[in-house]
């Protein structure tokens, strides 16, 4: 299942403080593909995040996971999909410290009263080789180890689409570099889509594609990047902009 939005378009205020944060933006995160997304501050790239993943609602246009038009949800179903379709890793970890590694990867299973499927838990801990740190509370575990346990609670609901926030913002790269790696076997080896919002190039050069916003509109798109291709582009975006070339 992929995750998509068609004419995505976020106004944020109104009158002279009004924000378009998103000015119909129309992208598809396929399944089994490692997406990033960049773009100067300000640019629309978390906000693209959080309403393809149903955190926030567009002014207009539609996002979809799967078949599944988010706007047509209540409350409830919204929160059901999210917790059953979607997985998230956020760059400030988000683990409950009173509980254990294991503990952590189960709770959104635990909080949805959900059978445990032992033989996949036990296949995303080999994943993220934390098998002899599961009984651990998150204080006893370096930044990428808990990182990595993130990772792992992002997937224990088998989740069609997994979102990512900055999710190496807070590690050095060699730590980075393991929780990349474990998206892109989340994406290639596991069949999910993954979309990572990230600043880095470094990041975006694990990706399959990379998707450049700026002014909340999608200006680029980048196959097979690396980390050079990717700073280049960048750069371009800090460059003076002749007058009467914007579209």
């Amino acid at each position: 299942m992929s995750a998509r939005v068609e004419e995505a378009v976020k106004i944020y205020g109104s009158g002279p403080t009004q924000v378009r944060a998103l000015d119909h933006v129309t992208v598809e995160f396929p399944a089994g593909r490692f997406t990033a997304v960049m773009g100067p501050s300000g640019s629309g790239k978390s906000t693209l995040m959080h309403c393809a993943a149903g955190l926030d609602t567009l002014t207009a246009g539609s996002a979809w996971v799967g078949d599944q038009e988010l706007a047509t949800l209540n409350d409830r179903r919204l929160t059901l999909l999210r917790r059953e379709r979607i997985g998230f890793v956020f760059q400030a970890f988000n683990l409950v410290p009173t509980l254990t590694v294991l503990e952590n990867i189960t709770l959104p299973l635990d909080l949805a009263g959900a059978v445990i499927d032992q033989d996949w838990i036990d296949a995303m801990i080999d994943v993220v080789g934390l098998g002899d740190r599961l009984l651990h509370r998150p204080s006893e575990l370096s930044g990428g180890q808990q990182q990595r346990v993130a990772v792992a609670r992002a997937l224990a609901a088998r989740p069609e689409v997994v979102f990512a926030d900055e999710p190496t913002g807070n590690l050095d790269s060699r730590s980075g570099g393991e929780v990349l790696g474990l998206l892109r076997t989340a994406s290639q080896d596991l069949g999910r889509a993954v979309v990572m919002v990230t600043h880095d190039p470094r990041a975006a050069g694990h990706a399959d594609e990379v998707l450049f916003l700026a002014d909340g509109r999608l200006v680029d798109t980048m196959a097979a990047p690396t980390a050079d291709l990717v700073l280049e582009r960048m750069k371009a975006f800090e460059r003076p902009v002749p007058v009467g070339s914007r579209p």
